[in-house]
């Protein structure tokens, strides 16, 4: 892909379900509380990560292009 992607979990809205730790295991945590958060927060655009985001059941996992802002996902409307 060759960007590099700004990745946030909105701790607010996740529910620990671990889907994004199962989608993309380099690129999500889950800490003591069950709670998803990036490994790296830049990050090189990875496909797995993108997956993560998509199948997260809460829509929690927003990704931008790092330094631009642009939305990767969820996608600008």
């Amino acid at each position: 892909m060759g960007d590099r992607w700004r990745v946030e979990v909105d701790r607010k809205v996740c529910i620990g379900s671990g889907m994004c730790v199962g989608a993309a295991p380099d690129g999500f945590r889950l800490d003591a509380a069950r709670q998803s958060h990036p490994v790296e927060p830049d990050a090189d655009a990875a496909e797995s990560v993108l997956a993560a985001a998509e199948g997260c059941p809460v829509e929690a996992i927003l990704i931008t292009v790092a330094g631009t802002g642009e939305a990767v996902f969820p996608p600008e409307e």
